[in-house]
């Protein structure tokens, strides 16, 4: 492991997210693991009293309401159960941290958001600028998601994503997700005894994405290791390094600090921050896909423009935003559509002197321009 970054001490990473899933907050009778999180908090306090601010990003709503209202399958049979669940269960989560904290001398703030709340440039501005101004103040935010509204189409659907759009929103240093795997493992470590531990992963090639596993161990969370190296691609991208470490033992930072295992994954040199929304962004409306000549010029910082294109895919509208493929299915690129869908189906592999006659009207230059892309 990187050794200047082992345990993202204080001194080196400013701002810095934990998000803790709900296996390790809450026991299977759906009560709050109290002891361990004592632990934990101890942790947080201490890096708070070394100059480290801190970001929280709590699962355990849905586990602690479908306890306290008595619903089947963890409060996940249907999303009204989970809805139901989440409301209820979010009062208690809020106390606990709170009330954990304030023994701490910290002041803990909640903040539920939504998908949209990140997806929408406008909402997500005014969610970076009240998690600005909470750090500020020395206070220490605790995001969820909010299940309560949210549905099956639109959510986020684990924290670890969610952390590392928290973590870019609020332009944190690095993100550390606490699992019940002390690490990313060239095979799953539950099932094979051979798989081995990588410390230390500089790009997420096809190679790494290839060890995820989708699962759940525990069977609470929603979350596996894909959602974590999805999480590690938005991070990463945005200039933050991610970390994933075992949260099945005491104090788990200091344990990681001391020499515990983990897996870092390295910051890539970081967008602007307009770029960066756009590349780790979770929807998008439609897929332009590009023939080799435009995948190559896009490579080499250019606009698209419409006679690179092989096919349009979905409905959208001016300035929605879709994803640019290659022609194997890659994607290359996200950035905001200049037409809508009908009209850029229409003009799809013409030259730029012919879309005027095909359109009727005089023609924007780009399909999409080279200031409102990302490439991922």
């Amino acid at each position: 492991m990187t050794p200047s970054l082992s345990g993202f001490p204080p001194s080196q990473i400013r701002r810095l997210v934990i998000k803790i899933g709900s296996a390790l907050l809450v026991d299977p009778q759906g009560e709050v693991r109290e002891a361990w999180l004592r632990t934990l908090v101890a942790d947080v306090a201490a890096r708070k009293q070394a100059g480290q601010q801190i970001i929280i990003v709590s699962s355990g709503a849905i586990a602690l309401g479908a306890r306290r209202l008595k619903l089947p399958k963890g409060g996940r049979g249907s999303l009204e159960d989970a809805q139901a669940a989440a409301a209820t269960g979010q009062i208690a989560l809020s106390q606990c941290w709170a009330s954990l904290l304030h023994e701490r001398g910290i002041t803990a703030a909640q903040m539920l958001v939504t998908l949209d709340d990140l997806e929408n440039r406008r909402r997500y501005l005014n969610a970076s600028a009240t998690l600005e101004r909470l750090m500020a103040l020395d206070v220490v935010p605790v995001v969820n998601e909010n299940d309560s509204v949210a549905t099956a189409e639109i959510r986020f659907g684990d924290n670890d994503r969610l952390a590392a759009r928290i973590g870019q929103a609020a332009r944190a240093d690095a993100v550390v997700l606490l699992s019940d795997v002390d690490g990313l493992y060239s095979a799953n470590p539950h099932v094979d005894a051979n798989a081995m531990l990588i410390e230390t992963i500089e790009r997420i090639d096809a190679r790494i994405a290839g060890m995820a596993d989708g699962g759940s161990a525990s069977g609470m969370g929603s979350g596996g290791m894909t959602s974590k190296i999805e999480a590690a691609r938005i991070a990463t991208g945005a200039g933050a390094h991610l970390a994933i470490i075992s949260g099945k033992v005491d104090s788990p930072l200091s344990h990681w600090s001391d020499g515990g295992k983990g897996s870092i994954f390295l910051a890539a040199q970081a967008r602007g921050a307009r770029k960066g929304w756009l590349a780790g962004r979770l929807t998008v409306r439609g897929r332009i896909v590009v023939d080799a000549g435009a995948e190559a010029a896009l490579r080499r910082g250019n606009s698209l423009l419409p006679a690179g294109v092989a096919r349009i895919e979905g409905i959208f509208a001016r300035g929605d935003v879709v994803d640019i493929l290659a022609e194997d299915g890659r994607v290359i690129a996200r950035g905001l559509i200049e037409y809508d869908s009908e009209e850029a189906a229409r003009i799809a592999g013409k030259r730029s002197e012919d879309i005027a006659t095909l359109l009727g009207h005089l023609p924007r230059s780009v399909l999409v321009h080279r200031d409102h892309m990302a490439m991922v």
